[in-house]
């Protein structure tokens, strides 16, 4: 029984739930990691010379320790028969299955939908996939080319220059996406007693994050210019670049505000010019008046302004780097970060810390569950759970079809 980390005895709400997933990269191990947090037993089928994100360098570096932790592992090669028996053996004692393979590909297994829910009517099982069915669901897809396709990278970029996000944002929503549609599967499964499947996918994704600027153009009949070219909805709701070259966002999105901005800061003749009364008029001066607040504050150190923010409760940031959130004071008071081991690479066995689901149950963080598995740590108590022997245990691993 999985219990809240600050509540003993309170058990979390998939507790007792088994997850087994066949999943890679981050879309699919996103899924299995909400459900990790929120109680799931989850168990990783990883291929026997290990996940691929374990090894991955640049930008991949990541991955495996962000969104495996909390699972067990099991290593399988489902290529050799015996490999992909113990697979169905292992779906089959699952609530739920979580996989983000080529359409396709489990169903060479019997790992698919059809296959297993046709022997276990009340498995939930979730595809993370690259499309919805349709014409585009054969596409290889990556995060970066729905971002081109979908929209959000013309809306990121400067005009011309379509940039994709900076983080893995549809295949960590997407992975978000499949988990709550599991968890509204598990409670029609409560009234049904039978599962379903659910699907989700990057470009679907994709094009609800950018339905904002859609719904723009139906209204506006405007079509939405790419962020940093926008139309402000705000008068002063940009970057500042001040003393000794550093920055800090500051925003006054309220008339309210703009008086305690130009009070604040000693702005008594802005305040005070009709020109900008109020927010659509300072809006539609932005291109003079910005230049002039950045005439004005250039000569401001960055901490000063953020002192004279925080007092007045205006809205501000300083720019920050991913590296710098590690001594984040806010996630430091606040429980925001919690250690994990390293399993991989230069670093193995070194303890870090890794961000959490960002909400709280009963008031508290629901903790990070166990630490990242080592490739296949579990192989051998999952084995003996589904009913193999000493000796079948040995012939698989003699025949390389588990590691």
């Amino acid at each position: 029984m999985t219990h809240h980390p600050d509540t003993p005895g309170r058990p979390l709400p998939l507790s007792g739930l088994r997850v087994v997933e066949f999943t890679h990269m981050v879309m699919g191990p996103t899924c299995g990691l909400v459900l990790a947090d929120l109680g799931a037993e989850v168990i990783k089928v990883e291929p026997i010379e290990g996940d691929r994100t374990r090894h991955l360098l640049g930008s991949g570096a990541g991955f495996f320790p962000m969104f495996n932790r909390g699972k067990k592992s099991i290593a399988l090669d489902l290529h050799q028969p015996q490999g992909a028996e113990v697979a169905r053996r292992l779906a089959a004692s699952a609530d739920v299955v979580a996989e983000n393979f080529k359409p396709g590909t489990l169903r060479k297994y019997g790992l698919d939908h059809a296959a297993l829910s046709a022997a276990h009517p009340r498995l939930i099982y979730v595809s993370c996939k690259g499309f919805l069915p349709g014409p585009y669901e054969h596409r290889t897809a990556l995060d970066e080319v729905v971002q081109m396709m979908g929209g959000l990278a013309y809306m990121t970029g400067r005009p011309g220059d379509p940039l994709r996000a900076g983080t893995s944002v549809n295949d960590i929503m997407g992975g978000m996406f499949g988990a709550i549609g599991v968890l509204g599967a598990l409670v029609q499964r409560g009234i049904t007693g039978r599962g379903q499947e659910v699907q989700t996918a990057l470009f679907e994704n994709n094009v609800f994050l950018v339905g904002q600027h859609m719904l723009q153009y139906a209204i506006t009949g405007q079509p939405a210019a790419p962020m940093p070219d926008r139309i402000s909805a705000w008068g002063v709701y940009d970057v500042f670049t001040v003393r000794d070259g550093e920055q800090i966002f500051l925003a006054a999105v309220s008339d309210a505000q703009w008086k305690t901005f130009c009070d604040v800061l000693g702005f008594a003749d802005l305040l005070a010019d009709p020109l900008y009364a109020d927010n659509n008029a300072r809006v539609r001066l932005r291109a003079s008046l910005l230049p002039l607040l950045r005439q004005r504050l250039a000569c401001r150190e960055a901490s000063a302004l953020a002192a004279l923010f925080e007092r007045a409760g205006l809205p501000y940031a300083p720019i920050r780097k991913p590296e710098e959130l590690f001594d984040d004071p806010h996630l430091k008071a606040t429980g925001g970060l919690a250690d994990i081991q390293l399993t991989d690479g230069e670093r193995r066995g070194q303890t870090t810390q890794t961000t959490l689901l960002p909400f709280t149950l009963s008031g508290a963080r629901l903790g990070a569950g166990s630490q990242p598995p080592t490739m296949g740590q579990d192989t051998a108590d999952l084995l003996v759970s589904l009913g193999y022997g000493a000796s079948e245990i040995e012939a698989l691993r003699a025949n390389h079809s588990v590691a």
